[in-house]
């Protein structure tokens, strides 16, 4: 149940980033299916590429993340954002980031608004 919140989470803040951000595009899809389709496969490439690609790249730079204060996990959620965006075109998927801008004030956003939504249903709350 958990997985399934967190995909809905996501894909609640990927459309809000596409919303709010010029360069974040679901493509040419007309029917509200084909958005959802988009959405939900943009979630799920976005969380594989968080939990496999992203711990690899925070350790190669960690001295970069420490000398900046933290700030380069910016630059790193921004690049995640491309990569995903990359691979999902390369599937045909139409979810496309259109340059760092985009991506940096997507990443922003698709990660405030997915902890929030994460902390309203309670995906990781421990149940003791």
């Amino acid at each position: 149940m958990n997985l399934l919140l967190r995909i809905a989470g996501t894909s609640v803040a990927v459309w809000v980033a596409a919303w709010l951000v010029p360069g974040l595009g679901l493509g040419p899809t007309h029917e509200s299916g084909g958005v959802i389709v988009t959405l939900v496969l943009a979630s799920l490439v976005i969380g594989l590429v968080n939990s496999v690609v992203k711990p690899v790249v925070k350790a190669l730079s960690g001295c970069l993340i420490l000398v900046t204060f933290g700030l380069f996990l910016l630059v790193i959620n921004a690049a995640m954002l491309m990569l995903s965006a990359w691979i999902l075109g390369q599937f045909g998927v139409p979810f496309t980031v259109s340059g760092w801008g985009a991506a940096f004030g997507g990443s922003i956003i698709i990660s405030v608004v997915s902890a929030l939504l994460n902390g309203l249903t309670g995906v990781n709350r421990r149940v003791d």
